[in-house]
């Protein structure tokens, strides 16, 4: 079909092809093609009665969506598909009927008074049957001829049907048959003087036959309740009533001439006003003509299964129209199940066949691939967009100008008028305000919004431009291009200056702020955390909002429990940070990524941070102490000690971690009593027991290690600290290794359940150690070296040397138990060049004492024993690995 847009865009409308390219819509087909099949099959049942008027209605599917979605697209290509073969899509597939279809599309938008609309609707499904039957149908004729007569006296139908623009190729038949049913009734009444009289005068007598039960005239009109609408006044409300006699009358057709009307009413939304007048008149014509299929097309669900309805409609509830109850999806399925279907956005592909096919010049694209890309990343799929796009495309070119991708890096004034124009002012408020959150719930905005009541909110949601996904946290969230549109709008005339969007992103960050403090009154909720940490970040970056209250509250717990979800914003800020908001979101990025990145590049991300002098004194508090650890993993063990040193001594609320951090590191450089005396005053959020954990399996005491590790998990789950207990469970695979390769089995198995149960988050040095402890575990068996390689190259791209000598310990293990004495001197001499720095230095101990032999003389580490106690432990380990395994010096 030709695009006429296109092809009134241009002096030469040879140079290029312009049709109105066509995207998949199988699923909408198919949704079609299955409500269908199964109404044909009812309808041929022996027991269906086009007169039974209790039960449920199920012949209708509805398609709703936002403006430009493509639902009219849908309708016509429907029509089409069902007038001939030819017009389907080949990968539609053959349907499975072989009845006799009539497709009859209304456009309801054409109209505006109900009456009118609705006489034009009934009239159009008359005049559509009078060409594909090319017959009377007696009952409702006469009917139709009596009201005519009554309600527009002196005015042809034939002049109407041309005046009102419902006119065809089918215009005279109407009139005619109707002329030809009123001799066919005379004749059956046996009146023929009743041809050429008033319609009232053959009313009357067809009314008369039917009572005293004239087998002739019970044969044409005989529906039981054809006396009774005859006898009515014939007025509009008369006239809703008749589609039941043509239904009727469809129903008596011989078997040549059957056939099923497809009735498609596209925008159904126009039908919309106070006292659903119109809707009212539709959905009596569906409900009356049950042997008629329906395919309704709106911006908004069809509301007739709310029982709240019943008064303003004549048949509402779910036992009415059970295909229109609001289902809700299954997670991780498609669309539920029923009359009702969301026309969504198209895919990247069919966005890219579409913008390839729209405008072609000798078989080719005339819309380069890099603008096809272009307009398809800015439509977010959204039908209305690519067409707007398209007309873009060729008014620059009327310019002589070629044009560029970046000429669509934009959105449409039109597409955001759409989607206002039937929108309250109240609901405008609304979208503008949500339109600054990615997700929300009613309270969140009715909260950001500033109203008091959620009522409106609740309107908004209604409207085929909100998403909802009721599985989410907020199940909300606004159609992605129009929340472009909408944040990018300088056309329309209610639009926002910069100080309303301003208010309206104060409101939106204190209303997240409101809601997960409250919910944390209740009990901590890690996704409600991380949910506000990402929108209220935002916020408060791109707002530049001085307020951050709540948000370094946030930020402090999201760090609490070394969970490292993604914090990554939409757009990364450019550059070094500026304001007080782009400093926090920097520092939150930037501890968030060192699980993904160099732990150096944390550290230079830590310290232009501090450099900016942007940070309040309690979150610089949180960058010092993260770049401490940054520098206590790179080795930097002095530049670790000062960090550790600063936050301690300010005495906020890190102290305690930081001190932590300093008995660590009076482990790490072999000062085993200063760590030890240090555990009492650390308590829980200094990790006391893991403290004491690492101080213990340091000294082959794993018993005692054990029992701390356990007291730390059970602490840690008593806290809802998950990443802490899957740290602690870690570490007791770490300690139960060396001495019972058996249950490390099973320790481990628990780790890896654990770290993999933290919703595919993040802790990498935990996965990496959990590798080593592999090894450790399976120590004097082959095949061991062969996975040395691999770690060392893992943890050399996670910036975590630290873990080197883990490995090297490990190995250092393996072949003493293997009684490999070339290679565990090799070992040892890895191990001192790795500890240098001091930090270590006493695993080089360890493998000494693994060996059999005495501490190195420069060693410089304080056991919490003498050297020859703990080497007596370490050898005993290994002495019971060559008992497990067989093997003898």
């Amino acid at each position: 079909m030709a695009d006429l847009r296109a092809l009134f865009s241009s002096n030469n409308p040879s140079e290029y092809d312009a049709v109105e390219a066509f995207t998949d819509r199988q699923y909408q087909w198919a949704v079609v093609a299955a409500a269908l099949g199964e109404h044909l099959q009812h309808v041929a049942r022996p027991g269906f009665d086009v007169e039974d008027l209790e039960s449920p209605r199920t012949n209708l599917v509805m398609f709703h969506g936002v403006g430009g979605a493509g639902k009219s697209t849908l309708l016509r290509k429907i029509e089409a598909a069902l007038t001939t073969a030819e017009e389907r899509p080949a990968q539609w597939g053959e349907p499975a009927w072989t009845q006799r279809l009539l497709p009859i599309r209304i456009d309801l938008s054409r109209s505006a008074q109900a009456g009118s609309d609705y006489e034009r609707v009934l009239l159009t499904i008359r005049l559509a049957l009078a060409g594909g039957l090319g017959r009377t149908l007696p009952s409702f004729d006469v009917a139709l001829r009596n009201y005519w007569e009554s309600v527009h006296p002196g005015e042809p139908l034939d002049e109407y049907i041309r005046r009102t623009g419902i006119a065809g190729k089918v215009t005279n038949l109407l009139p005619s048959q109707l002329q030809a049913g009123v001799g066919e009734l005379a004749a059956a009444l046996q009146l023929p003087g009743l041809v050429g009289s008033a319609a009232g005068q053959l009313t009357s007598a067809l009314v008369t036959a039917l009572r005293e039960r004239q087998e002739r005239a019970q044969a044409l009109a005989g529906a039981a309740r054809t006396a009774a609408l005859l006898e009515a006044t014939p007025d509009l409300e008369a006239l809703s009533y008749y589609p039941h006699l043509l239904a009727w009358d469809l129903s008596r057709l011989p078997a040549k001439k059957t056939l099923t009307p497809v009735v498609l009413l596209d925008t159904f939304e126009d039908t919309a006003d106070r006292h659903r007048d119109l809707e009212r008149l539709l959905q009596r014509l569906v409900w009356l003509m049950p042997n008629v299929f329906f395919v309704l097309a709106g911006r908004s669900r069809l509301q007739w299964a709310d029982p709240a309805l019943h008064g303003q409609l004549d048949w509402t509830g779910p036992t009415a129209w059970p295909g229109l109850t609001r289902s809700v999806p299954a997670p991780r399925t498609d669309a539920p199940a029923g009359r009702q279907h969301l026309i969504g956005d198209l895919s990247a592909e069919d966005c890219e066949t579409h913008l390839a096919q729209r405008l072609t010049m000798e078989g080719r694209p005339l819309i380069d691939a890099d603008i096809r890309a272009a307009i398809t990343r800015r439509s977010h799929g959204l039908p209305l967009h690519l067409d707007l796009a398209v007309s873009r495309f060729l008014e620059i070119r009327r310019t002589g100008r070629t044009p560029v991708a970046m000429d669509f890096d934009c959105s449409f004034p039109a597409l955001l008028a759409r989607t206002l124009s039937d929108l309250t002012a109240e609901e405008r408020h609304l979208l503008r305000s949500v339109s600054l959150l990615d997700a929300w719930d009613l309270e969140l905005a009715t909260r950001a919004a500033g109203l008091t009541q959620q009522a409106p909110a609740r309107r908004l949601t209604e409207r085929p431009l909100i998403a909802e996904n009721p599985y989410a946290l907020w199940p909300y969230h606004l159609h992605r291009a129009i929340r472009t549109a909408v944040r990018e709008d300088t056309h329309s005339e209610d639009r926002w200056t910069d100080a309303d969007w301003q208010q309206a992103a104060i409101r939106a960050l204190a209303a997240l702020g409101e809601q997960w403090t409250a919910a944390t009154m209740l009990g901590p909720s890690r996704l409600l955390l991380v949910a506000c940490l990402r929108q209220g970040l935002r916020l408060a970056r791109d707002h530049n909002l001085a307020d951050l209250g709540w948000l370094t509250d946030a930020a402090y717990a999201y760090t609490d429990d070394s969970v490292w979800e993604p914090l990554t914003l939409p757009a990364d800020t450019a550059g070094a940070p500026d304001t007080p908001a782009d400093a926090l979101a920097e520092l939150i990025t930037a501890i968030t990524r060192r699980q993904h990145e160099h732990r150096q590049r944390t550290v230079d991300r830590l310290t232009e941070v501090l450099d900016s002098g942007l940070l309040s004194t309690e979150v610089t508090e949180l960058a010092l102490y993260y770049r401490a650890k940054a520098y206590k993993d790179l080795d930097q063990g002095a530049a670790a000690r000062a960090g550790m040193r600063q936050v301690a001594d300010t005495g906020g609320r890190l102290a305690p971690k930081a001190r932590r951090g300093l008995a660590n590191l009076a482990r790490l450089a072999g000062d085993f009593p200063t760590a030890l005396a240090a555990v009492p005053t650390l308590g829980w959020k200094g990790r006391h027991h893991r403290v004491l954990g690492d101080i213990h399996w340091s000294h082959a005491n794993t018993g005692q290690a054990v029992a701390a590790f356990e007291a730390g998990r059970t602490e840690a789950e008593q806290h809802g600290a998950a990443g802490e207990r899957a740290m602690m469970q870690v570490r007791l695979a770490l300690a139960v290794s060396f001495a019972d390769p058996a249950r490390a089995d099973d320790e481990l198995a628990l780790a890896h359940q654990l770290l993999d149960g933290l919703d595919g988050l993040d802790q990498r040095s935990n996965t990496l150690l959990a590798q080593v402890v592999a090894l450790i575990k399976d120590a004097g068996t082959d095949g061991v070296i062969g996975r040395v390689q691999s770690l060392h190259a893992q943890i050399d791209a996670a910036g975590l040397p630290f873990l080197h000598r883990f490995v090297e310990l490990a190995l250092a293990f393996h072949h003493a138990v293997r009684g490999e004495d070339q290679d565990v001197a090799a070992t040892i001499d890895r191990l001192r060049a790795l500890t240098t720095t001091g930090d270590f230095a006493y695993f080089a101990d360890i493998a000494h004492f693994m060996a059999g032999r005495p501490g190195p003389a420069s060693s410089t580490t304080r056991w919490l024993d003498s050297p020859d106690l703990t080497r007596a432990r370490w050898q005993g380990i290994v002495e019971a690995r060559r008992e497990h395994l067989g093997r003898n010096r």
